[in-house]
């Protein structure tokens, strides 16, 4: 098999993921293990951080054996994670973020919106770091989480030692290394990576942080992503069936993880790279777009400095609930059921025969906005709420399979609404790469192409998010000298879809009924 190989590790919402990899790019293994989530109501959901390494470590040793790699042969790791917020004491040891006061649950989760009320406040203040965040503060990021914690939590601030992004939190423990990447702190923590120094003091203190870096141990200085972090540590090289001969990558936000995946093989031409879209599309639904400028956009993340790959900006759109919201709809109507991967396979199918006989016309008085946890993009609005306009009595399956094809178009829709706000921007987005669980979803991959007008880039490599990572686990191992050029030699090239031409006028008419349904909503709720 030879030597050099690499393991990239992705921990999402509900599971973590390990993927080995040779040097060049291919996977040779990956396996998938669940993460334990607590919700205790619609706006609180918690992770317990030992559960997630203990996930990690099974998931590389499995992949590891369906690989037959020898450990020794395996020269780097790279984590990436959803943007979920660890607390621990000075001593390394959980701390609780939970109001029952339980230690083991000792992480915000990403889609948490306890901080709505935070979120808010930090958006009146408007202060400059907000010009690098969109405009508005999300209860996704980790400021107002951090408030809600001081506020409401008091003792469990007190006792806190460490606080971390989860990536960080894994690289930690791996290596015992207190770096933070320039990933999870530019686009997270409202540290600005293009400035020195890169905290703002007087932002923290207006929000009541002022003890921010020296409780949480942040460093004064973000590291780049990517950059050797040190080698494992004894306990972790045991747990993790590896070797100290293992270097750490400084690692990334994991739908950042995605992009460089898909978007990193485009940077030896940073100057056009902004026609080049990474859509990651699970649970919820990253957008991300790089350009060699800064291009601020109201209501879309960033732009973030050396978020995703050194000395490139990036913009970052999304969608709070995408799979969630399908898995939703199932659950909601009559005939659903229980969200399965065959339900929704089966409803699918069921789609596309009644495509046949009524063609894009399908269900084209039913009409969808698809903001029920929010729009994080680009209105940037978490108290936006989701409509549907046009139901009838029906409750067979027929009427689920519509609901489902209508909401798929609204998701759709969405992704067409803040690459077109990218494109008043400076950016000329034609080509979209897909990544995720929505590549095994066919109503959505054709719609992403017809209802955008834009070229589908499916990647050939079966997970672009791990291989970001293995990406950033060669450039760490010092296989290649930069990682620009890691991503360059490991890129696995994908299959383009055009959109068709035919369905334009037809998703045309949907985009406008989109548009004026948002204006709709704001006049109602603008109503006293």
């Amino acid at each position: 098999m030879g030597q050099d190989l690499l393991v990239g590790v992705d921990v999402g919402t509900g599971s973590a993921r390990a993927g080995v990899f040779t040097r060049d790019g291919k996977i040779l293994a990956r396996h998938e293990n669940p993460i334990l989530m607590r919700r205790t109501d619609a706006n609180f959901a918690e992770h317990d951080s030992e559960d997630i390494w203990t996930a990690v470590c099974l998931a590389v040793r499995a992949a590891l054996h369906q690989a037959k790699a020898d450990p020794a042969d395996v020269v780097g790791i790279g984590f990436d994670a959803t943007c979920s917020l660890v607390v621990r004491d000075a001593a390394g040891a959980p701390v609780t973020v939970s109001k029952d006061g339980e230690d083991r649950w000792d992480t915000i989760v990403w889609l948490d919106h306890r901080a709505l009320e935070e979120a808010d406040e930090c958006t009146r203040i408007g202060h400059e770091v907000l010009h690098f965040a969109g405009g508005v503060m999300s209860p996704e990021m980790e400021v107002p989480k951090l408030m809600w914690l001081k506020r409401h939590l008091p003792e469990s601030w007190a006792r806190a030692g460490h606080m971390f992004d989860l990536a960080d939190f894994l690289s930690w423990k791996a290596t015992g290394s207190l770096a933070r990447s320039q990933s999870t702190l530019t686009c997270k923590w409202t540290y600005l990576g293009h400035r020195i120094p890169g905290w703002q003091q007087d932002f923290l203190n207006l929000v009541g942080l002022d003890d921010l870096i020296e409780k949480a141990q942040l460093p004064d200085t973000a590291t780049p992503v990517g950059a050797d972090l040190g080698p494992l540590t004894e306990a972790a090289a045991a747990q993790l069936g590896l070797t100290q001969n293992c270097r750490v990558g400084a690692g990334l936000i994991d739908a950042h993880a995605g992009a460089l995946g898909v978007l990193g093989a485009f940077t030896a031409d940073v100057d056009t790279i902004d026609r080049h879209l990474a859509l990651i599309a699970g649970t919820s639904s990253c957008v991300m777009a790089l350009s060699a400028q800064d291009r601020p956009t109201t209501g879309v993340w960033g732009p973030y400095f050396g978020a995703v790959l050194p000395g490139v900006w990036l913009n970052e759109g999304g969608q709070s609930a995408t799979g969630a919201l399908l898995d939703h709809i199932i659950r909601w109507h009559g005939a659903g059921g229980e969200p399965t991967r065959d339900k929704h396979l089966a409803i699918c199918r069921r789609v596309m025969e009644l495509r046949d006989i009524e063609g894009l016309a399908l269900a084209n008085r039913l009409h969808v906005l698809p903001d029920f946890h929010g729009n994080r993009s680009p209105l940037g609005d978490p108290f936006a709420l989701g409509v549907i306009s046009g139901l009838t009595l029906d409750s067979d399956f027929d009427s689920l399979c519509r609901l489902y094809w209508r909401t798929c178009v609204s998701i759709a829709l969405g992704v067409r609404h803040i690459l077109e706000t990218l494109n008043t921007r400076g950016y000329a987005i034609d080509t979209l790469h897909i990544t995720g669980g929505h590549t095994k979803n066919p109503l959505l991959m054709d719609l992403y192409a017809d209802a955008t007008g834009c070229t589908v880039v499916e990647p050939a490599t079966p997970d672009a998010t791990l291989l970001g990572m293995a990406m950033v686990a060669a450039n760490a191992a010092g296989i290649y000298s930069s990682l620009d050029q890691a991503c360059l030699a490991m890129q696995q090239g994908g299959t383009s879809r055009a959109p068709n031409t035919a369905a334009r006028s037809q998703f045309d008419r949907d985009y406008k009924i989109f548009l004026q349904m948002l204006e709709q909503r704001q006049a109602i709720d603008a109503l006293e």
